[in-house]
């Protein structure tokens, strides 16, 4: 049977008209309905309900206003109000906040000791030595930062801080830290990180109940303190880089650590007292000197990470100059602590 193309053609084509022809009447139809505005207010109701917009804000006389842009408005007052919020907060906070920096000053400004109120001392890369013995006045004292100066000794009077919760000394010049700093009972934060000559926390430091960060590495250390031992809150030791042989066997008594950072150290075996630790996650060490460890420390079935460390010790190039080799010293063991910690956050997203 053969059909003529012509006919085809013109049946198509009458069909195709007729469709167009119904859009056409639908879309008009639809531009004339009351729907599609309906569904706009509804739209426009729903988001401002979201963000917390109270009715009588978009609504006037009992019909809803969506002609005035009125959430870009009310977002545009809010950014502003948090702003000025944020601006009013720092004023505020600037008042209680001291900072200092640079290594044109040798001692602290004798207008310090009139600004009691002083709620936070932020002072690094300084030639400051001594910590005045007036600090005993700043009874407000929250946070003590002071990395990266030349601080010999801390005083005595550092004891009198009771609502002290943050003590940052890294990268100084101590060799000891003050008994009195016991006293300090609200302490959160110890971090004495690249001291290299610390030997020795005092016993009285034992009475820090609220510590949970602990920071001891790159000095001299050849046994965990028997203070951090009784810290009962502490979540975080990181003694890495001393002279440890070995851990103590009462170190389970840190029922709340999570954290124990260990790398390069003489740790020739870690004690099974680690097994007790059902909190402990993350675990790390040298591995060229261990000889035996506790093969439950790798068992699936426990929530520790153990990570084991070839120790490449880098030699020491030695100056002539004495500053010049501690800077150097400092520089190294910095470099050191920011890539473990960059490889701890990768460990943790992974």
């Amino acid at each position: 049977v053969v059909f003529d193309i012509s006919v085809i053609r013109a049946l198509w084509e009458t069909r195709v008209k007729k469709h167009k022809a119904w859009q056409k009447q639908e879309a008009e139809r639809l531009e004339k309905s009351a729907l599609e505005k309906i569904k706009e207010e509804w739209s426009f109701v729903a988001e401002c309900r979201r963000q917390g917009i109270p009715q009588a804000v978009y609504c006037k006389n009992g019909f809803i206003d969506t002609s005035v842009r009125l959430l870009d408005k009310i977002e545009r007052n809010s950014l502003a109000k948090q702003s000025a919020v944020s601006k009013e907060r720092d004023k505020r906070s600037s008042e209680f906040v001291f900072e200092l920096t640079g290594e044109h000053w040798k001692e602290l400004p004798d207008s310090l000791k009139e600004q009691t109120h002083l709620k936070e001392w932020h002072i690094s890369n300084t030639l400051i030595q001594i910590i005045p013995k007036y600090i005993e006045l700043f009874q407000a004292m929250r946070i003590l930062d002071l990395p990266k100066n030349q601080i010999s000794c801390l005083p005595a009077e550092i004891g009198r801080l009771k609502n002290l919760k943050e003590l940052n000394v890294r990268f100084n010049r101590l060799k000891s830290i003050p008994p009195e700093l016991g006293d300090c009972e609200n302490l959160e934060k110890l971090d004495c990180f690249g001291n290299l000559e610390l030997t020795e926390l005092p016993f009285e430091l034992s009475n820090l109940k609220q510590v949970s960060f602990i920071d001891i590495s790159a000095n001299k250390f050849s046994s965990v303190p028997i203070c951090v031992l009784r810290m009962s809150n502490l979540q975080w030791l990181d003694i890495s880089n001393n002279n440890l042989n070995d851990l103590p066997q009462d170190i389970d008594r840190l029922q709340e650590l999570q954290t124990l950072l260990l790398y390069k150290n003489k740790l020739t075996y870690l004690p099974f007292a680690l097994l007790n630790l059902k909190k402990l996650t993350l675990l790390v060490v040298s591995g060229d000197h261990l000889v035996e460890l506790p093969t439950a420390l790798c068992d699936s079935s426990t929530p520790l990470k153990f990570v084991s460390l070839m120790d490449n010790p880098i030699e020491n190039t030695q100056c002539q100059d004495g500053n010049e080799t501690m800077e150097s010293e400092q520089d190294r063991q910095h470099f050191d602590k920011e890539f473990m910690k960059a490889y701890i956050e990768d460990l943790k997203e992974r």
